[in-house]
């Protein structure tokens, strides 16, 4: 149900946890039980069952938690040292990073982990800066909150009715693994700070007013469909054609999340029946006309980070492995010795092509695998731009490919708002409520606090 806030919820994000934390308290900071205010350079570390936090020639012990509470929640802020940020993915990297709210840590399973605790429009001032660059349109920057606010939104109403959920969920026999992977209901905190979750960096990304008018203008408006809030979802690029939920996480069909052809015409000469490999070939190793098909620098600066450039075939690509690299590959991230790999056979694929059950073929062990997050990360080091490839096999010898070529479309899972489609719709001068509508077909907008 859509909750009557007449206020801006608060959110509990998860930063990291390690044996020890590193911070710094930029400003004054109250300490439950605790007459003096705090500032400087801590180091938290597990004592048998309690919290030690040194600082200068003084020394705190609680147990379980402690809470450092600004004074002032906009100017006072505080930095955790050595956050790690794009876990798994082929960026990761530590970062220093700042953060207002207040800085709660816990033990937790043998470690401590920190948590920070803001209002929930402070959080979407990050993320939309940790998204993508604070430089993009004003239009994208607003459709960019409406879609993390609804997604985070749902989440938490989704969490109150059910703690049970868990990040994947796995159908198993001799011949088959489905896996597929989801947000994390964690115990301790409402959301993580990674990918996992959505990209959160805290204030350190923040940089243009343009965020904090996207954030303000828009603030409390989510996409509603009926009387839920949209679990709304986003993605890099989508390659053409954005993918069904039910294709990529549980088997359940929202009617906003549906296939939508990111382009304001149908393709031409193209035979959208998927389920047909000649026509999945013909789509993925083809050019067709779409929003997030572009190659301008100047829109694709302005909408990605850093080190997400650092990735720069988004629509069309291609990766060759020798066998040496993919049985290696195979065996290391499954656990499963194949042998040599004889084939890679597509056997289901999704409304944007996206494959969601792969057969692999070896000469020690034949497995199918799925969903599409689990095709990615037994054929990549890290995780294969998106599932939407077709396979070529070459140099046969004795009936065994010496090298597999796989040309892919798309950058993620594709499900929901393509976000360089997006940038492109704002560039081309399309509104965030058009943009929008435009990925969430059959949802509305509504503002609830």
């Amino acid at each position: 149900m859509i909750p009557n806030n007449k206020e801006c919820p608060i959110i509990k994000v998860g930063i990291l946890s390690e044996k020890k934390i590193a911070f710094k308290l930029q400003g004054e900071f109250r300490v439950k039980g605790y007459n003096q205010l705090f500032s400087g350079i801590f180091n938290a570390e597990l004592l048998h069952d309690k919290i030690l936090c040194s600082f200068e020639s003084e020394k705190i012990e609680v147990l379980n938690e402690i809470v450092f509470e600004p004074n002032n929640l906009l100017a006072d802020s505080f930095l955790i040292y050595d956050v790690t940020i794009g876990v798994k993915f082929h960026w990761e990297r530590k970062e220093n990073e700042l953060f207002n709210g207040s800085l709660k840590i816990i033990i937790d399973d043998y470690n401590l982990t920190a948590i920070n605790i803001l209002p929930v429009e402070n959080y979407l001032l990050s993320v939309n800066s940790s998204e993508m660059s604070p430089k993009s349109s004003i239009q994208l920057l607003k459709a960019h909150a409406i879609v993390t606010r609804s997604w985070l939104l749902a989440q938490m109403e989704n969490s109150k009715k059910d703690k049970s959920t868990k990040f994947f969920n796995t159908l198993s026999t001799e011949d088959e693994i489905i896996k597929w992977y989801d947000r994390e209901d964690h115990l301790h905190f409402d959301v993580c700070a990674d990918d996992h979750c959505q990209r959160y960096q805290g204030i350190t990304k923040i940089s243009t007013e343009k965020v904090t008018q996207a954030v303000n203008e828009t603030s409390g408006v989510v996409l509603v469909s009926g009387d839920q809030i949209c679990d709304a979802r986003f993605s890099k690029s989508c390659g053409g054609i954005s993918e069904s939920f039910e294709n990529v996480w549980e088997p359940v069909k929202h009617s906003y999340l549906k296939a939508i052809i990111d382009y304001k015409t149908k393709p031409d000469n193209f035979n959208l029946d998927f389920s047909k490999e000649a026509n999945a070939k013909k789509w993925i190793m083809s050019n067709p006309p779409a929003f997030c098909n572009t190659a301008d620098k100047n829109i694709l600066s302005q909408i990605l980070l850093d080190y997400d450039q650092e990735t720069t075939d988004f629509y069309r690509w291609n990766i060759i492995y020798s066998q040496n690299e993919i049985s290696e590959l195979i065996k290391n991230k499954s656990g499963i010795d194949f042998g040599e790999i004889i084939d890679l056979i597509p056997v289901e694929r999704g409304d944007s092509a996206r494959l969601i059950k792969l057969k692999i073929i070896g000469k020690k062990k034949t497995l199918t695998i799925g969903k599409e997050l689990e095709i990615r990360r037994f054929l990549s080091l890290s995780h294969l731009y998106s599932s939407a490839f077709v396979i070529e096999k070459l140099d046969l010898l004795n009936g065994i490919p010496q090298r597999f070529s796989l040309f892919g479309a798309g950058w993620g899972h594709g499900v929901g708002l393509c976000q360089i489609g997006a940038a492109v719709m704002a560039e081309e001068g399309y509104t965030y409520d058009q943009i929008l509508l435009h990925y969430f077909r059959n949802s509305q907008l509504k503002k609830i606090y």
